[in-house]
């Protein structure tokens, strides 16, 4: 099991846009989506993941629909916006400049 680490600041909206981007879920569904596809690497605990749902769905990227889980409990289905996949693209395309930036710097020395 690989150590747990801390998201990078500015990450965990593009993360959760992402998992969503392929369909609706949960708060609980979004965060073992995460940490079972990072290998338990990436985790978000309810105080940080709750608070950037409630955020997005302010700033229009998410809609919250009350559902049944296949275990019967009442749960908020989050569904991403057209508005919340242009702010995907838009994070995607910064968080890979990012990335390819650092990557220069390390391969330069």
């Amino acid at each position: 099991m690989a150590p747990k680490r801390d998201l990078l600041p500015g990450t965990l909206d593009l993360l959760v846009l992402t998992i969503l981007s392929a369909g609706p879920l949960h708060g609980y569904g979004i965060a073992l989506h995460l940490k079972e596809f990072s290998d338990d690497v990436l985790q978000v605990d309810e105080g940080s993941l709750y608070p950037a749902l409630q955020r997005m769905r302010q700033r229009g990227w998410l809609k919250p629909e009350w559902r049944q889980t296949p275990n019967h409990q009442r749960a908020r289905y989050y569904t991403i916006t057209a508005a919340g996949r242009k702010q995907l693209g838009e994070q995607t395309a910064g968080f890979t400049a990012l990335v390819n930036a650092i990557h220069r710097v390390m391969r330069s020395v």
